[in-house]
C-alpha cells in the first residue's frame, strides 16, 4: 500500500513537516509513506493555467497522488483555520483533469500546532473541502498534537513516546481503512 504524506507548512523547521517524517517511520508492515512537499507550487492564476496549462510541480504532485493508494494530509492551523499554501496546492490539483485525484480518494488529517488545542480548528475547516472534491475522509480517531514545541526535538525528532503511540495506532487505524 503507497500514501502519500502531504505537510502544509513551508517552513523549515515546521512540526507538521516532523510530524510526517515521524509518521514515515511509524507504518504498519506493508504501507508506505512518501513524504512529499508543497514547495514550489505557484499561487492558483486561471491565466497561468490558461496560457501554460497546469504548471509541472503541481502536474508532478497530482501524478504521485493519483497513484497512491490514499493521502495524508498533515495540517498546520494558521489564524484558526486551513493554511493557505496547502490550500492552493489542493486547488491547483483539483483543476482539470482532476479524476482519480480526488474522487474517492482516501484521506486523513492530522496536524500539530505549538498552541493548546492542536490543529482542531483547521483539520475542521478542511471536511467541507474534502466532501466537495468528493474524498473518503477517514474518521477513525484524530490525531491534534498540541504544544508540539516539546514533542519534538531540535532535530525535528518526534520525542514524546504518548504521541508516537498516538500516531502509530492512527496510522494503523488509517491503513486497515485504506485496505477495506
Amino acid at each position: 500500500m503507497k500514501i502519500v504524506g502531504l505537510s502544509g507548512s513551508l517552513r523549515r523547521g515546521s512540526f507538521n513537516t516532523a510530524l510526517l517524517r515521524a509518521a514515515s517511520g511509524l507504518m504498519p508492515d506493508g504501507a508506505e509513506l512518501s513524504v512529499d512537499t508543497i514547495h514550489g507550487i505557484p499561487l492558483y492564476d486561471g491565466d497561468l493555467e490558461a496560457a501554460e496549462g497546469v504548471p509541472p510541480a503541481v502536474a508532478a504532485l497530482k501524478d504521485k497522488v493519483a497513484a497512491a493508494d490514499a493521502l495524508l494530509m498533515v495540517t498546520p492551523e494558521y489564524n484558526n483555520s486551513i493554511p493557505g499554501p496547502f490550500k492552493n496546492a489542493i486547488d491547483w490539483m483539483s483543476r482539470a483533469p482532476a479524476e482519480g485525484v480526488f474522487g474517492g480518494r482516501k484521506v486523513a488529517l492530522i496536524g500539530a500546532s505549538p498552541g493548546g488545542f492542536g490543529t482542531i480548528l483547521s483539520q475542521n475547516a478542511w471536511l467541507p473541502v474534502l466532501r466537495t472534491l468528493g474524498c473518503e475522509l477517514f474518521t477513525g480517531g484524530r490525531l491534534m498534537v498540541s504544544r508540539a514545541g516539546g514533542v519534538f526535538d531540535a532535530e525535528g525528532g518526534l520525542k514524546d513516546e504518548a504521541v508516537k503511540k498516538m500516531l502509530t495506532d492512527y496510522l494503523a487505524g488509517f491503513v486497515a481503512f485504506v485496505g477495506k
